[in-house]
């Protein structure tokens, strides 16, 4: 017998919030493993565009971060052809150097010290909306989690190496999770790698949506107080661990050299 068929809505809401705190902890990948899991899960998104485009996450002493070697692509990163480099770009571990573009990054993590995974890809969609000038529209259920959480940077600076490119495209974002870049591409910034590989792929799939909407008519508008309701239920540590795990498994089924062999992803 049902117990549960009477239940207002907030308690149904705050009884699985419960459950999926329990059923879903932390997992014991390294970051470099989960910053190497995600470089192959946004290659199988469409991030992939030759050797633009970066992906970092702090390291553990303050002013560091690990990404990829400049001439690797997001296919051929694995968890120990990482670099891990400081503020001025200079290599700390690893062989090989990273992409100058980087610089805008060491930018960001010093504005947001809530931030501990940048993405930055030239996805084919966010970067046609971008051609556009056009801002994100997020109006569809599974693409909640950038509602009201995604700046629009208007003017393409210019290659992105020096430190004008850094204040420029740090203030844009601001407080919020995302950026779309005129002319550019994308930005997601993630309390987790987690959390940004997920709106990585979240952000792309929106883009897309967004401009086959736009090819057959007037895109509508989601209820605000419903809309924000999904961006807080779907962007919860927990939802973000679910989702990964799956998305890191997936990749390494097709990619099972990019991490330690015999790693394990719950």
């Amino acid at each position: 017998m049902a117990n549960s068929l009477d239940d207002p809505k907030h308690v149904l809401v705050d009884r699985a919030a419960r459950r999926m705190a329990e059923e879903f902890g932390d997992s014991n990948l390294t970051v470099r493993q989960k910053l190497a899991l995600t470089c192959r899960v946004l290659f199988d998104a469409g991030h992939d565009s030759g050797l633009a485009g970066q992906i970092t996450a702090r390291g553990n002493r303050p002013g560091t971060y690990y990404t990829q070697r400049l001439g690797y692509g997001f296919d051929e990163v694995t968890d120990d052809n990482l670099l891990l480099v400081d503020e001025d770009l200079q290599v700390l571990e690893g062989d090989g150097m990273p992409n100058p573009a980087n610089r805008f990054h060491s930018w960001i993590y010093r504005a947001r010290e809530d931030v501990t995974c940048i993405v930055h890809t030239h996805p084919l969609h966010a970067a046609s909306l971008a051609m556009l000038e056009v801002q994100l529209v997020v109006s569809q259920m599974d693409t909640t989690p950038l509602y009201d959480d995604c700046a629009f940077l208007p003017t393409w600076p210019g290659i992105p190496v020096g430190n004008e490119e850094g204040e420029i495209i740090s203030a844009a974002l601001g407080d919020k999770r995302a950026v779309l870049l005129a002319h550019h591409g994308q930005l997601v910034a993630g309390r987790t790698v987690e959390e940004a590989c997920n709106l990585a792929v979240l952000i792309e799939r929106a883009a897309r949506m967004q401009l086959l909407a736009m090819s057959a008519g007037t895109i509508k508008p989601l209820p605000d107080d419903l809309a924000r309701e999904a961006h807080d239920w779907t962007s919860t540590p927990q939802r973000h661990r679910a989702t990964f795990a799956y998305y890191a498994r997936r990749a390494l089924r097709r990619h099972p050299d990019c991490v330690t062999p015999g790693t394990v992803i719950g």
